[in-house]
């Protein structure tokens, strides 16, 4: 279906591949692996016809239907389902002509376009479009809102609906779960697996891989190496192949070594001169072994906490939300040093408030909360790459948190973040998002924290840098609490699992497979309670249930505040709208060769600030939207 021959593909200056030739078939789930910049997107560009290769060719079956998941979301008045429905182009098109026939009386024309929607699930295909969006976490509601009312975030998600929409023999897919949550990405791997045609996905969750792939490709120092199997049978087969590689080269060195120290001894010998003029050759001919070098960049831990008291937090009957809008209650918290805590529950049942709570960024509503007085929080937030000074070097960043502290020190401590060398004095503003977001880690890392609150902190992460973490996670010795869709992430650090859903925080007992059942029984039977029960029971009462007088009383005050919060999320779509319009023309500007010539170097300067204040602010404001949706969704609208 796609063959690569003695393909080379450059950005710029530097190669990203050399002389790649693989073959993949149809009906293959192919994971595109590889360190950030080795070129997997790259990859999907020369795929798609938008990168011409440098040299070499990309073969793609004539007449393939192709799905991708676009990278931007005009402001658009169509519903989101309707823009679902536009994924399936065909349909749409059937639709148009029915019109169109139906106007005419064209009896034979509509008679061959019902025959033809009937063979495409034509009849059902609003159907689909609504069970795609609901398992991405639409409610019923949100599938009637036009998209213009989505957040960025919401809005990749709806771009996914629509590639999952199309009827395509061949699905490509960067990235795709970095803007679920854990329960939407449950649902994407359940369907990516059962989908018939052929699947290329990039991705660095391993577990998510290994859910929906049965080839990788992996990409590594500008070559492409095909292997059989998922991530977990890559490694191993990747791990057999470097020990051979490693025996190999040293065998080789060995022979490169003799046959240098001949011809060193005896090329000046009128009798050697023969013999050593053959080895020279021999050596020249030889195929060099490659070295195997370690293969992670990153190699950081947490430094010992100051202190470690125990409690650190304590919540008894603690009422949490945004100002008068309760969003959780009853919460019985209590968070000592070494414990390893995941947060599960469905988007929108209050994770992220329970976290903010916890690191004090919010106040509680009701309630008494205990902050031992020696806590240190380390907060890494889903946003927290956005307040990073867009001017500074990683090095000014950290100096700004210990202005004592020697700069070998601080060089130190960033190169187990890979900020090596000149990297480290680097400005931030045109790092990576994986960049970044390591930077930002490695602040929270420096700070010495007894308590680790991390919102899904592996977004834009690659799975060195993943392991990486999860390694200095095991060995820190205060308390972590995490929210992540990483499932790897979860099962490796997480000793114990809560469950935030329906107002309520339990214990849930079971593992993420169990998770994965109780979302299936949730949509069947629509009640958290009964599937969390066997939990609670098991917790020791710790965490109640409110009475039946309370929750109606809660109904009524959410009732009367459901009007201002709709006002308020009405205004924050105009400003979101109106943020992206200006970045759209922003972005346009800045997309003019002629803008990086010396002589408007000022002008440049000038756009890219905007453009780093623009982003800020439509970052700043999709934040106020979606704490304004959770608040609606709490209060069940």
């Amino acid at each position: 279906m796609i063959s690569l021959t003695a393909l080379t593909l450059r950005r710029g200056t530097r190669t990203l591949l050399e002389d790649a030739t693989l073959t993949l078939h149809g009906g293959w789930h192919v994971g595109l692996v590889g360190r950030n910049g080795t070129g997997k997107s790259t990859l999907f560009a020369a795929i798609l016809g938008q990168l011409p290769p440098d040299k070499g060719n990309v073969s793609v079956l004539k007449n393939l239907a192709i799905a991708t998941v676009a990278q931007d979301t005009p402001s658009l008045p169509d519903l989101a389902i309707e823009f679902a429905l536009d994924g399936d182009v065909e349909l749409r098109e059937l639709e148009r002509r029915l019109t169109i026939a139906e106007d005419t009386e064209d009896i034979e024309a509509i008679s061959s376009i019902h025959e033809r929607l009937n063979v495409i699930g034509g009849y059902a295909a609003r159907s689909r479009a609504a069970s795609l969006l609901h398992g991405l976490g639409f409610s019923q509601e949100a599938q009637g809102r036009p998209v213009a009312s989505f957040s960025g975030g919401w809005r990749m998600r709806l771009n996914l609906a629509r590639a999952l929409m199309c009827r395509s023999d061949l699905l490509l897919l960067d990235e795709p779960t970095n803007h679920l949550d854990l329960d939407a990405v449950i649902w994407l791997q359940g369907w990516l697996s059962a989908y018939p045609g052929m699947l290329m996905v990039i991705s660095h969750d391993r577990e998510f891989l290994d859910a929906v792939t049965t080839h990788t490709v992996h990409l590594e120092g500008v070559k492409a190496t095909l292997y059989t199997g998922n991530y977990s049978q890559f490694e191993r087969q990747r791990a057999e192949r470097l020990t051979l590689q490693a025996g190999a080269y040293q065998k080789q060195q060995k022979e490169i070594a003799h046959l240098q120290s001949f011809i060193r001894r005896f090329k000046a010998k009128a009798s050697k001169a023969t013999q050593a003029q053959s080895r020279m050759k021999t050596l020249e001919r030889m195929e060099m072994v490659a070295a195997v070098h370690a293969d992670s960049e990153f190699s950081f831990e947490f430094p010992e906490p100051d202190r470690l008291p125990s409690p650190l937090v304590r919540f008894d009957e603690v009422e949490a939300g945004y100002g008068s809008v309760s969003i959780l209650k009853n919460l019985r918290v209590l968070i000592a040093p070494g414990e390893r805590i995941g947060l599960l529950g469905p988007n929108g049942a209050g994770k992220s408030t329970l976290v903010q709570t916890i690191a004090g960024a919010l106040p509680p509503i009701g309630g008494k909360m205990m902050r031992d007085p020696y806590l240190r929080v380390g907060y890494f937030a889903q946003h927290t790459t956005d307040s990073l000074d867009p001017k500074a070097s990683p090095m000014l960043h950290l100096r700004r948190i210990d202005p004592k502290a020697t700069e070998q020190n601080l060089r130190t401590f960033l190169g187990g973040f890979n900020f090596k060398g000149d990297r480290a004095f680097d400005a931030v503003e045109p790092f990576s998002g994986g960049e970044k977001a390591r930077l930002a880690l490695a602040m929270v890392v420096y700070q010495r924290p007894n308590l680790l609150l991390l919102d899904e902190p592996t977004n834009h992460l690659d799975l060195d840098m993943r392991h990486a973490l999860e390694s200095a996670l095991m060995d820190f010795a205060g308390a972590v609490v995490v929210v992540s869709h990483d499932r790897h992430l979860l099962t490796s650090t997480c000793e114990t699992l809560w469950l935030v859903a329906e107002g309520r925080c339990v214990n849930f007992d079971g593992d993420l497979d169990d998770y994965a059942k109780w979302l299936n029984s949730r949509d069947l039977n629509g009640s958290a309670a009964k599937a969390a029960a066997k939990g609670n029971a098991k917790s020791g009462g710790e965490r109640n249930v409110a009475s039946a007088k309370d929750q109606r009383r809660a109904s009524a005050d959410a009732r009367a505040q459901l009007k201002p919060l709709q006002d308020s999320l009405k205004k924050l779509d105009q400003q979101m709208a109106k943020l992206q319009k200006e970045l759209a023309a922003l972005d346009q500007k800045l997309a003019d060769q002629g803008l990086y010539e010396s002589a408007r170097s000022a002008e440049l300067a000038t756009a890219l600030k905007q453009q780093g204040e623009l982003k800020k602010k439509l970052a700043g404001t999709e934040e106020e939207w979606l704490a304004a949706t959770e608040q609606i969704e709490a209060l069940g609208a």
